[in-house]
């Protein structure tokens, strides 16, 4: 469904992913931010729901602090199968992410587990089950930086430089109340006046109580932010260009830096490599409305770090874009 953006869809986009308050009645804090009616934001709000362009709104959290592990996985699949291997791929609850991208390596998806489960056991039942030629397995060895929002008026992924902080897993197990308290906050968000207040009865607690709760996760780090996450090719970002790096290995970590101080760069992680048919150790994302705009983007990193050897691979089709749902259910090892 396509649909017309005007100035203040595109300012509300961009609060709905950087300045969600976490209040009693958000929205109507959204509209004094933008100086309309709390009715205006909300109607504007459904409609960019049910267009597509706003995909999720909910809290973001950091799946090793809720006792989870998690890598990036990509997959060499014959490409007259790629869709049944993508549909297997899919249906595993821990995939969040399933991309086909244009290279050798053309099914790439970000699984999470239960820190308890067996990884690579896992990703090697999923290659059997996708009749997959060839799999490794790309954790994020350091993360530079994650921060994915999309600049509506400029038309390119903008971020606001921030690296996160870094952290091998959870500083403690999650209490049950905490965990039932995941689950409410990891559910997409109604858009009506007052869209906290199922939760909070679900929980048989207040809403400042479910939102003094909230707070805490984010001062504590637990949850990243509270944001909507947009479908970037309803948005009109139509590129989404992973920009490969072959780095010295002395060289790594200061590269890795500078690629995530750009603001155009979303996503930056240092991961193994696997020569001589993978030998890139840096991987950054940069979203575009054009192709043209990505390569651009790109090639001035190129000169401004120095590194000429470098691939960028483009999503061809996204079989699978979704949250998590954390705490469900446990996923059985042999999901």
């Amino acid at each position: 469904m396509s649909l017309d953006l005007d100035a203040t869809d595109r300012k509300l986009l961009i609060l709905l992913q950087s300045s969600f308050p976490l209040t009693p009645a958000p929205f109507a804090s959204l509209a004094e931010t933008l100086g309309v009616a709390e009715d205006e934001v909300l109607e504007r709000a459904g409609r960019l729901r049910r267009a597509g362009v706003l995909r999720r709104l909910s809290a973001i959290f950091d799946l090793y602090r809720l006792g989870y592990k998690s890598s990036l996985v990509a997959m060499a699949v014959d490409p007259a199968r790629l869709d049944d291997a993508a549909a297997v791929i899919s249906a595993h609850p821990g995939v969040s992410h399933n991309y086909s991208r244009d290279h050798r390596f053309n099914l790439w998806f970000v699984l999470a587990i239960p820190r308890e489960q067996d990884f690579e056991a896992a990703v090697a039942r999923m290659a059997q089950g996708a009749a997959a030629d060839r799999a490794i397995v790309l954790p994020a060895l350091r993360q530079y930086k994650l921060d994915v929002r999309y600049d509506m008026e400029e038309g390119i992924g903008n971020s606001n430089g921030e690296a996160p902080d870094k952290r091998e897993g959870p500083d403690r197990d999650l209490t049950p109340e905490e965990i039932c308290v995941v689950r409410v906050l990891q559910q997409d968000l109604p858009i009506v006046r007052r869209p906290f207040a199922e939760g909070a009865r679900a929980l048989g607690v207040s809403e400042e109580d479910l939102l003094a709760r909230a707070r805490e996760m984010l001062d504590e780090g637990t949850m990243r932010r509270f944001a909507a996450v947009l479908r970037h090719r309803e948005a009109g970002f139509r590129a989404n260009g992973m920009a490969c790096w072959v780095v010295p290995e002395y060289r790594v970590d200061k590269i890795g830096e500078e690629l995530a101080a750009s603001p155009r760069v979303s996503h930056c992680y240092r991961r193994p490599t696997y020569p001589p048919d993978w030998p890139y150790a840096l991987f950054s994302m940069v979203h575009a409305r054009s192709r043209g705009q990505c390569e651009a983007v790109v090639a001035d990193l190129s000169r401004r770090t120095g590194i000429s050897d470098y691939g960028v691979l483009y999503s061809t089709r996204e079989y699978k874009k979704e949250r998590v749902q954390y705490f469900a259910e446990r996923e059985s090892p042999t999901a």
